[in-house]
């Protein structure tokens, strides 16, 4: 049986940081003691494939990721934590906050500023610092209850931001996004052109797409699938689903105070996980 580690509203905040300087961890480990001494930070790492592993491991509530890291970069590692699997019996197990750590500010203007993530400038300063972890105070009190407070902002979605990020730090590499599905539709292969799906949901072996008039399967997961999809087109709401932002209908609350996507020419409902609320802030 896994160890549950569901977020309880009595607990000190856990954290993992991630820069490839131990000076710089050291730093910003003295400087966060400094400004919310209640933070536990649980791991350091030096890389970023090691961040990955490491939250996997731990599931903390923040992770402090450097931008730039030698093999896996902070917004790649990002990338990667973002589709982590629950855990066991945790099917809507909430992601964690991203802070990312940088010393270039141009990298910390517009993107930044959506709402999804935060930023802490090198060498971190105590006044900066504190601006954020109010800001994360918030954003864990507000996951915690029954909605975001007023002066939360709504996140722009996690992976368009995260292909801002990718393409500011190598703006030489164009994204290349998917035109066309080739699926299963029945005995046979159809070419569907992206543009059409209405949604992408994925189950252990199959995701299935889903047009006005075909249902389809294809053998890749939503977590690859979220890196080949233009990110401004589709949004993740759930670690299983994208869904095109054309497609959608409305959005409501169930019995459960959960929110529920309804799709344009389509029956079906598509429930948003707790981690993806805050795309549709006020419903």
């Amino acid at each position: 049986m896994s160890e549950d580690r569901s977020p309880d509203p009595g607990a000190a905040a856990r954290a993992v940081l991630a820069d490839d300087e131990r000076l710089m961890r050291e730093q910003l480990r003295a400087r966060l003691a400094e400004v919310w001494p209640e933070l536990q930070v649980v791991a350091e790492a030096k890389n970023g494939a090691e961040a990955v592993a490491l939250v996997e491991q731990h599931r903390p509530d923040i992770v402090f990721l450097d931008i730039r890291m030698p093999g896996l970069t902070g917004v790649d590692a990002a990338r990667q934590i973002a589709q982590l699997p629950p855990r066991e019996g945790q099917d809507d197990e909430l992601l964690p906050e991203i802070v990312f750590i940088t010393a270039y500010d141009q990298y910390a203007v517009e993107a930044f500023e959506q709402g999804a993530v935060d930023y802490v400038l090198k060498p971190a300063e105590r006044e900066r610092l504190q601006l954020t972890v109010e800001r994360l105070k918030k954003r864990l009190a507000a996951r915690r209850g029954e909605g975001a407070p007023a002066d939360v902002p709504a996140s722009a979605p996690l992976q368009q931001l995260l292909h801002q990020l990718a393409a500011r730090l190598d703006p030489g590499a164009a994204p290349q996004y998917l035109q066309w599905i080739q699926a299963n539709v029945g005995p046979t292969i159809q070419m569907i052109p992206v543009e059409d799906v209405l949604f992408f949901v994925s189950d252990e072996k199959y995701t299935r797409v889903q047009t006005a008039q075909v249902e389809a399967l294809i053998r890749k997961p939503i977590k690859e699938l979220v890196d080949e999809v233009d990110p401004r087109l589709f949004w993740q709401i759930h670690r299983s689903t994208l869904v095109n932002v054309k497609a959608i209908a409305g959005v409501t609350r169930d019995f459960r105070g959960r929110q529920i996507v309804s799709v344009k020419g389509h029956p079906e409902k598509l429930e948003v996980s707790r981690s993806y609320a805050g795309l549709f802030k006020g419903m």
